[in-house]
């Protein structure tokens, strides 16, 4: 993964803290190593700047033979580190220093651990050989500046080439000395120049001995070393051409030196380069193994990856069916004819739906309890399809993500699926499904139900007292008629015809209340079960997304 473009660069503060997040964000997402990188520069950033940034540490390294020994001496202007010819002579690292107010000597000296200011900077950089330097009108010039002779980084002793790997990540500014016979090695361009590409703006490359090559040929090499440096990603670094036995070219390159010690910012172009090769290395990182058409865009904007709507539908709709939606919306609508029929059936015959159990209570689906139900558990078909639709919705959020980002995506998405079963019989026994209202026709239709039963019994009750007198052979009171049929008579099986009847239009409102309110129900648990399904997968899916999504303008920041 490349970071695309180039915005104005951003205070180092704000980089370093954009880093320090994108670690943070990665952690257990990328590989290790690439987020300890991204922590280890923070860290060191926060070193440096607490030490003096009024000296630049500049080192001088190079191959065995390079001349850095020579070439450290001749800056020095006194004879300071052993020279060699075909062995290294450097073991550790030593540091010249000028400070202000001894230009009244020359030579060099050497000092203590607490060389001034400079002290705890060569303290952490571990460099215990210091010599003061003086130079008369040059040493003003050059106060603050801590240069560095490093051993020989092809050496044959492993603690060399350890000692220069260590300052070399560290060092404000590196200086290459390399040699026409090995300025084309490919040891130095690959194990350094080229991974310290970022590093431009705080490196000088110097090809030192050119006393032995004709003038031709030294243009020459010093044009094919500026082509082998563009091939690294080096095309602005300044390359030098000198001679540390005559002498030539020394005066540009302390002038160079000079220049950059300074400004008194090579600190911070270095800690600023070390944030952006992490922040590289975090992008690569991301899209390890998906080809080098995956980027992040440089100043953040990462896509924000919507889990699309079908898929949430598919996914509603697996959990309904393990929800026992539909017998739950199936009991509502018997639900509501069986307290129908209870309320508003004909009295002589209601007591019998009374034996019957009420579904929703035989499933303890009352809207609220202890949050069970006696609901069937999901069959294996059912979870099968409720993890499908997981892993669904977490493939179609981890489209257009890089891995391993898409994995923690999809991981995101089944993180909780053990808490589902559980919270999706709880929500639905704690939901009203609305069958605890009495709708007031109900009421209405009892009343009239009992005056049609109160009807037939004063019916009864006169024909049964006619009985009695027509028994006792009493004379009877007249009995008036509707025509020729009496009014004991009318009214007992009018009572009887029209209760049968005001029961069976009663039963057909039952039915039709109840189908409205099993699809209100319906609607009611729907919404219900997406908000499970949103918490429990949705929701982790889009953090994981939006966790992707702050990475990326981090690592932009940062490498911007």
């Amino acid at each position: 993964m490349k970071l695309l473009g180039r915005k104005a660069e951003l205070p180092l503060d704000e980089r370093l803290a954009a880093l320090g997040e994108a670690a943070d964000l990665a952690e257990g997402r990328l590989g290790g190593a690439a987020v300890e990188r991204a922590r280890a520069v923070v860290a060191r950033a926060g070193v440096r700047r607490s030490l003096s940034v009024e000296h630049t540490a500049v080192a001088l390294a190079g191959a065995t033979g390079s001349g850095k020994s020579s070439l450290f001496n001749a800056l020095a202007g006194v004879d300071i580190a052993e020279v060699g010819v075909t062995r290294p002579t450097t073991a550790h690292a030593q540091a010249a220093l000028w400070q202000p107010g001894r230009a009244e000597s020359t030579g060099a000296e050497s000092v203590g651990a607490g060389a001034s200011g400079a002290g705890p900077l060569l303290d952490w950089l571990g460099v215990p050989l210091r010599h003061m330097v003086a130079g008369g009108g040059s040493t003003a010039k050059r106060s603050g500046l801590v240069l560095l002779d490093l051993p020989d980084h092809d050496s044959i002793e492993l603690s060399h080439r350890l000692e220069v790997d260590r300052l070399v990540g560290v060092v404000d500014l590196l200086v290459w000395v390399l040699d026409p016979q090995k300025y084309a090695d490919a040891a130095v361009h690959e194990r350094y120049l080229r991974p310290l590409a970022r590093h431009r703006d705080v490196m000088v490359v110097v090809l030192n001995k050119i006393d032995r090559l004709p003038r031709r040929s030294a243009s020459r090499c010093l044009d094919d070393l500026r082509g082998l440096l563009a091939a690294d990603g080096l095309r602005d670094v300044p390359v030098l051409g000198v001679s540390a036995r005559t002498g030539e070219g020394v005066a540009e390159l302390c002038a160079e030196l000079d220049r950059r010690v300074s400004r008194r910012r090579a600190w911070a172009s270095r800690l600023a380069a070390d944030a952006a090769t992490a922040a590289s290395a975090l992008a690569d990182a991301t899209t390890a193994g998906n080809g080098s058409a995956d980027r992040i865009p440089a100043g953040g904007g990462a896509p924000a990856v919507p889990v699309n709507r079908p898929r949430t539908r598919e996914l509603v709709r697996a959990l309904e069916q393990a929800a026992a939606v539909p017998t739950v919306v199936q009991a509502v609508a018997k639900a509501h004819r069986h307290r129908a029929v209870a309320a508003t059936g004909w009295p002589v015959t209601r007591w019998m739906r009374r034996l019957r159990p009420d579904p929703l209570r035989r499933l303890r689906l009352s809207g609220a309890g202890d949050g069970r139900t006696s609901l069937p558990a999901a069959t294996a078909v059912q979870v099968a399809a409720m993890d499908v639709a997981v892993r669904d919705v977490g493939t179609a959020a981890a489209a257009g993500v890089p891995e391993p980002w898409a994995t923690s995506v999809r991981h995101a998405a089944r993180s909780r699926t053990t808490e589902l079963a559980d919270a999706l019989d709880r929500v639905v026994a704690t939901t009203s499904v609305g069958v605890s209202r009495t709708p007031r026709w109900w009421r209405a239709a009892g009343a009239l139900q009992w005056l049609l039963a109160a009807t037939m019994a004063v019916g009864a009750l006169w024909l049964g007292v006619l009985f009695v007198l027509d028994y006792l052979m009493l004379p009877r009171p007249p009995t008036p008629t509707v025509g020729r049929a009496p009014w004991p008579t009318v009214l007992l099986a009018g009572g009887a015809v029209a209760g049968v009847l005001v029961a069976a239009f009663c039963r057909v409102a039952a039915w039709l209340g109840g189908r409205r309110r099993a699809r209100r129900a319906a609607r009611v648990l729907r919404a219900v079960i997406e908000q499970v399904g949103n918490e429990l997968v949705i929701a982790p899916t889009m953090a994981e997304l939006t966790r992707y999504g702050r990475f990326v303008e981090r690592v932009a920041l940062a490498g911007s």
